[in-house]
Parts: structure tokens; C-alpha cells; sequence
């Protein structure tokens, strides 16, 4: 077994690869990559036992086999080297690696790949749906900064993927944040859903940044498959039950307040600065075309306060958020500008971007901290 490869191209394939191996595994041959040559084609396997990762590359091959490679070693020495082609040649008897390059060769044994354990199960699919690659990133980008591992809540250490046979909608939420996106170019013929894991959602996340065209995604009760390209991942659903997201989403949020993203996002990183480390509590005075931020730690006789220009007409609002979650959501959302939908002191407050991408609509819900003056 025999091939030539790009030694960036392949390394750039092992690092997506590598993700998914985790630091604990049941089987020790799950610490390694599955390398399967057929002609031309080399396909890369890795798992951890509940998320794998297939992926095909060309490159020159001579001979068919398959072999497993330890992940870290190969890793290791991909890293160092210079874009340059690479050639592994592979001993079917001992499963022996040696790699040869511009400069030298490296030696190392492998694995026989027949005893790498059957990681990608055939997902019986009772549900599909197609969503532009770019998309179903966006999506997964602007949700899963609101997932949270929660040993009684499990469920919330995952993206939750409501589909009916108008639109696709993904949620998340910490108990304090919630970011709702729906996209209504996707759809199935019966409304369905599932809980998309945080790890396998990190995985797609850095695949799909690369990847054009769509993604075929398809699922039962189990296993969720997402095809794009020339990767596959196959993943364990999370069970349970989803909190129900669209009841805790005000309606009477009726104090509109228009600001410039960037601007508040920026006063609200410099206030933060001056917050209490334990609370994190940013203080935000709305009146008329105004808003004012500060912050205080009374411990340390440290404060800061700024003030923007805002598009706001209505009565004075005053309204307490966690600082780190206000700037990590303004810094998700892409519009110039963004709305503050508020109703009081002691609501939720909702911030949606003031112009939406083609096909989306994006909300985020933040909870309040209370004010004490």
C-alpha cells in the first residue's frame, strides 16, 4: 500500500479528523485514524465512540489496503513540515508507516485497519431535509455559544433542531441566554426534531466553514447524518426533552431601542472592565436617544460609565445584564445595527439584529440581573 499526498493538504484533513478523538477512549484503536485506500481515493475515518468523522482526498495510490495510524504521532510531524509532497508507503504485513520527504524518512507502526471497530452506522433515515452549507454554519455558529454542559439538564448541552414543513428552527439556551434562528429554506414533511450535541456541532462548524454547495441531513430516533462534500459525520442524538423555547419568548416587549452594534459593543467591553468580577453586572439607562452604560466594583473603588447615541423615544428604561453574555451576544450578531426589544426591568429583553441574512430571522433573549441602588 502505497501513496503520494500534499503534506498541507492532508494535514489540513487530519486536524478536522482529529477533533473528534477524545482524550478517554473505550477502545485504545479509537486513538488512531482509519486510512482506507481504494485506487486514487484515500478516505479517513476517526470516532470517538458516538461522533465520527469520514472524509476523501485524491492523491496517488498503489495498492489497496487499509491501516490505522496513531492520530497524535502523525500529527506531531505533519505540523513541521513545509508544503511539500509526501510519500507513505505501507507494509501490509507488519502494518509498518514510513514516510518519505523532500529531506528524510520517518518510521513508525501502525495498526491493521480490519480491527478498527464498524464506527459508521447505516442511518436508517425516517426524516431528511437539504440546507446550503453557509446556512446550516450560520446557524450552528450563532447557536452554540448558548449550549452548556448540565449534568441535570442534559439536553441543554445541545442544539435543538425544530423542523416543520415550513421552516428549519435551531435554539439554544444556558437558562440565561436563549438564541432562536429560524431558515426558511429548509423544511420536512412532518414536523420533527432532534438535539444536536455540542462536539458534533463544533465539528460541523469547522467542516462546513470549507464546504459549498448543500448538506443532506438526515436522522431517526438515534443517529443524526450530515453529507457535504467530501465529508460525512454520523452522530448520537442527545435524548430527552427540549424545554419548550417559544413560551419563554415575551410578546409584549414593546420599548424599541435602534443602536449601532459595534458601538455598544465596544463601550460595553471597556465598561465591563470596571464591573464586579463575581457579578459581571453592567447597568443600562435607556432615555431619549441615549444609552448609557456603567458599571461599578465597590470593593476595588472602581467605575466606569459611557454614553451612546441610540434611536429611542419612549420612557426611560433602567435594566441590569451579565456583562461577558451582553458583548458575547453583540458579537455573534452581523447587522450594523441592532434593536433592544425591552418591556421592564424585571423582563427579558430581546436583541435582534436590525437587518436579517436571506432566509433567516434571528432573536436572542437575555435574561436580567437585578439592580441593587
Amino acid at each position: 500500500m502505497k501513496f503520494k499526498v500534499s503534506s498541507s493538504s492532508l494535514l489540513a484533513n487530519l486536524q478536522i479528523l482529529s477533533r473528534v478523538i477524545g482524550a478517554k477512549n473505550s477502545m485504545v484503536i479509537l486513538e488512531s485514524i482509519l486510512f482506507d485506500l481504494q485506487g486514487n481515493e484515500l478516505t479517513m475515518v476517526a470516532s470517538d465512540g458516538e461522533t465520527s468523522i469520514r472524509t476523501t482526498m485524491q492523491v496517488e495510490g498503489e495498492g489497496d489496503g487499509k491501516v490505522a495510524s496513531p492520530a497524535k504521532r502523525l500529527l506531531d510531524t505533519l505540523k513541521e513540515f513545509a508544503e511539500q509532497p509526501l510519500v507513505f508507503e505501507i507494509n501490509d504485513q507488519n502494518f509498518a508507516f514510513e514516510i518519505k520527504s523532500d529531506t528524510g524518512t520517518y518510521s513508525f507502526v501502525g495498526i491493521n485497519g480490519l480491527e478498527y471497530p464498524q464506527v459508521l452506522p447505516e442511518v436508517e433515515a425516517q426524516h431528511a431535509f437539504s440546507i446550503s452549507a453557509d446556512e446550516l454554519q450560520r446557524m450552528i455558529g450563532n447557536t452554540i455559544f448558548c449550549t452548556v454542559e448540565d449534568q441535570l439538564r442534559p439536553v441543554m448541552g445541545g442544539i435543538f433542531f425544530d423542523i416543520t414543513e415550513e421552516n428549519l428552527t435551531a435554539v439554544a439556551t444556558d437558562a440565561h441566554r436563549l438564541v432562536r434562528i429560524v431558515n426558511s429554506s429548509a423544511h420536512t414533511e412532518e414536523p420533527v426534531s432532534f438535539i444536536l450535541p455540542r462536539k458534533p456541532a463544533s465539528l460541523l462548524r469547522q467542516i462546513l466553514q470549507k464546504e459549498e454547495g448543500d448538506v443532506q441531513v438526515s436522522f431517526n430516533d438515534k443517529n443524526a447524518r450530515f453529507e457535504m462534500g467530501n465529508s460525512l459525520v454520523i452522530c448520537r442524538q442527545l435524548d430527552g426533552r427540549y424545554p419548550n423555547y417559544k413560551q419563554v419568548i415575551p410578546q409584549s416587549n414593546n420599548n424599541r431601542i435602534i443602536v449601532d452594534r459595534l458601538s455598544i459593543l465596544n463601550a460595553s467591553r471597556r465598561v465591563q472592565v470596571f464591573a464586579n468580577q463575581s457579578t459581571g453586572l453592567i447597568k443600562l439607562d435607556i432615555s431619549e436617544n441615549k444609552f448609557h452604560l456603567s458599571a461599578q466594583d465597590i470593593d476595588f473603588s472602581t467605575s466606569a460609565e459611557e454614553t451612546i447615541v441610540c434611536n429611542y423615544q419612549g420612557e426611560p428604561i433602567r435594566i441590569g445584564f451579565k456583562a461577558p453574555f451582553l458583548t458575547e451576544i453583540l458579537g455573534v450578531l452581523e447587522s450594523d445595527e441592532v434593536i433592544f426589544a425591552l418591556a421592564d426591568s424585571s423582563r427579558a429583553g430581546l436583541i435582534l439584529p436590525m437587518e436579517n441574512k436571506e432566509n433567516e430571522d434571528i432573536l436572542v433573549l437575555l435574561m436580567p440581573m437585578l439592580i441593587n441602588d
